[in-house]
């Protein structure tokens, strides 16, 4: 089956996305699309020469034309958030961008799913929703799917058991308001604090999760990561191809994508993360997960967070 994904932006994030999906048998075409053709050129160059290993792959550097009859859109396209700049300076920037891009991609690609990287992705995703005059089922920000992958990978640091057995979440904004619902943390059928305690029976040398630690692991990843080598690229974008074969699978996958809000736990009118039945026809709905109150409570804190960003940019 010809399936046609289109990234646009080819920066870091979607160059690495691009490539990502020429190594999978996934996408028989791929078109990206950048402002600087020179770089989305030397980019598919790049990764073209590349793909003499796999089954035959169309990848080109196109315009926004190209895009027709697209299955999945990404849509990678910002700036970084530069030392000194706020975080309602970054967000109404790259706010600006996509305002530019929403009507001329929409135009060519309107039965695409789109699935929105660009940061702040929770602000990006609602002012897409807001603008692009698609139908909410077919706009998904990654959200959280990064943060909850880095989650299990540090708890299956420290329980010693494949990050496959894992079942936890990061829900809220993908950001310094996310946090973990840890009433629904499972390994495998039980609670992870009755798995610290059958691990232990077992003779394991297994401590009881640091909860306050391991929150703050998820949340100060990403910046580690843009000390020690200048950006994050490589665990977004595999995430984001995951998220891509969820979308062309041929059943749902339960994800924690960032969507429009309309009274889930108390929260309206504002794009974040929880659980979220994600398959071929885009978003078919959320899944409501049990929390306590003072989750919940996390959760709204979360939205209000964001609100207040969105109350400050001009849309």
């Amino acid at each position: 089956m010809s399936r046609k994904i289109t990234i646009i932006g080819a920066g870091s994030v979607g160059s690495t996305i691009a490539y990502s999906l020429s190594q999978e048998e996934l996408a028989s075409q791929i078109v990206m699309i950048d402002i600087n053709k020179d770089k989305a050129e030397g980019e598919v160059m790049d990764i073209e020469q590349g793909t003499c290993f796999r089954e035959p792959i169309s990848i080109i550097a196109g315009d926004y034309p190209d895009a027709k009859d697209s299955d999945i859109v990404i849509i990678t396209s910002g700036i970084a958030r530069k030392p000194g700049q706020t975080r309602i300076d970054l967000a109404q920037t790259n706010v600006n961008i996509l305002k530019s891009i929403t009507p001329q991609i929409v135009k060519e690609a309107p039965n695409a799913l789109y699935v929105i990287v660009s940061n702040p992705v929770d602000i990006m995703t609602y002012v897409f929703t807001k603008i692009s005059g698609l139908p909410e089922r077919q706009i998904i920000g990654s959200g959280t799917i990064l943060d909850t992958a880095r989650l299990r990978c540090g708890l299956s640091e420290k329980l010693q058991v494949a990050q496959k057995n894992i079942h936890a979440y990061v829900f809220g904004e993908h950001g310094d308001t996310s946090f973990i619902p840890w009433t629904g943390v499972y390994v495998s059928g039980i609670h992870v604090d009755e798995y610290v305690n059958v691990a232990q029976h077992m003779g394991k040398d297994v401590q009881p999760i640091d909860k306050d630690e391991m929150s703050e692991y998820v949340r100060k990843s990403g910046g580690i990561v843009i000390a020690k080598k200048g950006a994050t690229f490589y665990a977004v974008s595999r995430s984001v191809c995951q998220l891509c074969k969820t979308l062309l699978a041929s059943s749902e996958t339960v994800v924690t994508v960032s969507s429009m809000m309309h009274g889930e736990y108390g929260v309206e009118d504002v794009c974040l993360s929880t659980l979220t039945l994600v398959g071929p026809k885009g978003i078919s709905g959320k899944i409501p997960m049990r929390m306590n109150k003072e989750e919940t409570k996390k959760l709204q804190a979360s939205a209000e967070a964001l609100k207040s960003v969105i109350a400050q940019i001009n849309l």
